[in-house]
């Protein structure tokens, strides 16, 4: 009996030993949970702006409302007064008050202050309210693909706004007082108030008044071509600094569709950087890259800039007949050097090349300039592009992939292989972000990184030239602007369907860039489906000089004579 009750004893003393000093610490939070109530202090997210430090999303106070069941005393009251301010409906408050299931209710987010006001003046028990914040942005849908949107507990959703949630959030406070065991806030309560700490601004790449520009001119473009979308992306091709994207149609970031699923799926998708198409004769300057850099190392099998091509309209690779989009009939297409054929847009040419330079050579050209991959922009959902795969591509393949078929990118793998092909021959990987400003002040910049150099400064500088001749000679000519060298290349593709050419359907585009001698600006156009008109030379060059002419006077660049 002794030992039993020694026995019994010691299991009691372990155990009093286990919760005191081992279980104590759970027990004590779990107790302080239990008679005290919090109401949360929303951290001001931090803000986005633009090169300039121009707001283009801040914060406007708002108000959260909160009711605590056990702590009502007139539930009919209650139900009646909160469904009258917040367009609720009342049976389904009272339903609440009264189910007993939950020791709090969130009954309204992004609450004004004037309905706060209201509800102070009933003074209602078990009802609190505290401050949050709720997304003001500055210029309704522009940017809208870009900058994305927040949830109604304002955390990131889409867009730069959930990319650097994790920068802007912040940390919320608190306001926590004591109460009984029903949750009714007592006499005698300390209330301790634990600060939020405020997120941290953004400060993009994007120029507003680049963007803006951009906007217009592609609104116009939507317009008049009767597309069904548009796209652009404006580049520094020094950097590659993102000065402006667009993506139209688009939605008003202050009145988010967020009840019509398929509306905003489609409306607030960045094209430019998670769609893929074929790019056409955009492409070619790629190829032509290729072929210089290669000629300029000495490979035999790479043409000269003085070689004249074969003026035939037809190559027939692997038994398979590939033609030029034109019939070769006005003459235009006959002995042609490469910078002719980049004037005219000639396919054969550009078959000729990529099955003389070989796919292990031109894919090695096709992987440094970053095509099959993604570019690494700081930007969620960026598409990889379509390309195949180097060990099963036959030479019919590589023939179409050489002007543009056969291969599909997204819009920002083409502005940035352009870009290393005009730059010098320096790829970078793009960039949304400039600098984080802390909430101290302090300034955290973002430095460009170099990923790959794909050819050398001369053969760039050979294709920015020829590229300049597309514009002043070619079929770009309606990017032309007096007084300024600007560069560039037309791209006209038909689109497929379920593996077969949709009658009637192409991808209009257009990627220039100037000054040719050392750009500082490159801008790309898509449009998708244009009605009636559809050569990249008509429907996409004119929008690129227009936002180049906006360009040179927003930055006050004079003309070089």
């Amino acid at each position: 009996m002794g030992l039993a009750i020694a026995f019994i004893f010691c299991l009691i003393l372990s155990r009093l030993i286990y919760v005191q000093l081992v279980w104590g610490t759970e027990l004590k939070y779990k107790a302080t949970d239990q008679w005290n109530r919090e109401i949360p202090v929303i951290a001001n997210r931090g803000i986005i702006s633009d090169t300039n430090g121009e707001i283009l999303v801040g914060n406007k106070t708002t108000y959260s409302v909160f009711l605590r069941p056990n702590a009502v005393k007139d539930a009919v009251n209650t139900a009646n007064v909160l469904s009258g301010l917040f367009s609720l409906e009342p049976a389904s408050v009272l339903e609440k008050i009264n189910g007993g299931k939950v020791s709090e209710i969130t009954v309204a987010r992004q609450v004004d202050k004037t309905s706060i006001e209201k509800l102070v003046s009933y003074d209602l028990p078990g009802v609190y309210y505290s401050r949050d914040n709720t997304r003001q942005y500055t210029y309704d849908d522009v940017l809208c693909q870009v900058l994305g949107f927040t949830s109604n507990d304002g955390s990131g959703l889409s867009g730069i706004e959930k990319y650097y949630d994790y920068i802007m959030g912040g940390t919320n406070g608190e306001i926590s007082y004591s109460t009984d065991i029903v949750g009714i806030e007592t006499e005698n309560s300390v209330v301790i108030y634990s600060e939020a700490k405020p997120g941290d601004e953004i400060r993009l790449t994007i120029d507003i008044e680049i963007q803006l520009a951009a906007e217009e001119a592609m609104r116009r473009a939507y317009a008049s071509s009767g597309a069904k979308s548009v796209s652009c992306i404006v580049l520094n091709p020094q950097n590659f600094d993102v000065l402006a994207m667009v993506n139209y149609p688009s939605y008003d970031l202050n009145n988010v569709p967020r009840d019509d699923p398929e509306t905003l799926n489609s409306q607030s998708r960045n094209s430019v950087v998670c769609d893929i198409y074929e790019p056409g004769s955009t492409f070619k300057v790629i190829t032509a890259a290729a072929n210089v850099e290669e000629n300029l190392k000495g490979n035999k099998n790479a043409f000269s800039t003085s070689h004249i091509f074969n003026g035939s309209r037809t190559r027939t690779v692997d038994g398979t007949k590939i033609k030029c989009w034109s019939d070769h009939s006005n003459g235009k297409h006959s002995n042609q050097t490469l910078a002719d054929a980049l004037n005219n847009s000639c396919n054969p040419c550009f078959t000729d090349i990529a099955l003389s330079l070989g796919k292990e050579v031109f894919y090695n050209y096709l992987n440094a300039f970053g095509f099959g991959n993604v570019t690494g922009i700081d930007f969620n959902g960026e598409a990889l592009g379509m390309l195949v795969p180097q060990s099963l591509v036959r030479d019919c393949d590589l023939a179409r992939i050489g002007f543009g078929q056969t291969v599909a990118v997204t819009g920002l793998q083409l502005a940035c292989a352009t870009a290393a092909a005009v730059n010098g021959g320096n790829y970078y990987t793009p960039h949304l972000l400039k600098s984080i400003v802390l909430s101290n002040g302090k300034v955290e910049n973002f430095s460009p990184v170099l990923k790959s150099k794909p050819i050398s400064k001369q053969a760039s500088s050979v294709i920015a030239s020829m590229l300049e001749g597309v514009v002043t000679e070619g079929s770009g000519k309606k990017a032309y602007i007096e007084g300024y060298r600007v560069g560039g290349k037309t791209g006209t593709a038909q689109k497929y369907e379920d593996g077969h050419i949709a009658s009637g359907k192409y991808i209009s585009s257009f990627v220039g860039f100037f000054p040719a001698d050392k750009p500082q600006y490159l801008a790309l156009i898509i449009v998708d489906e244009p009605q009636g008109t559809y050569y990249g030379s008509a429907v996409a060059a004119p929008v690129a000089g227009e936002i180049f002419q906006d360009i040179i006077s927003i930055k006050n660049i004079k003309p070089f004579v």
